[in-house]
């Protein structure tokens, strides 16, 4: 009886560290459309690999914005869930929307 309490255990340690351990990852950015200007501010959801810098944000956020013919300007910061709730009335309808 003790070996299964043991096994049931360690497979259930084994399956927890197979889970995913990373948090959210956001960056509030502004953009423009020429012809006419056109300008809006925006919240996307980003890798965790582009949470590292307001550049490698950029990166992920750029092309996704081009393909909508927005380009970005700059981003604003980078944060994680603790920061959406703040910035969803500003972005409005481009809040998670790229």
């Amino acid at each position: 009886m003790k070996n299964h309490i043991y096994i049931l255990a360690l497979g259930f340690g084994l399956s927890c560290m197979a889970m995913p351990a990373t948090a959210a990852c956001y960056a509030d950015y502004k953009a423009k459309k020429d012809n006419p200007l056109k300008l809006h501010y925006g919240v996307a959801q980003v890798p965790a690999s582009a949470c590292t810098s307001p550049r490698a944000a950029a990166k992920a956020i750029a092309p996704r914005l081009e393909a909508a013919g927005w380009s970005l300007l700059n981003i604003v910061s980078v944060f994680g869930d603790e920061g959406l709730n703040g910035r969803k009335a500003n972005a409005g309808s481009y809040y998670l929307r790229f």
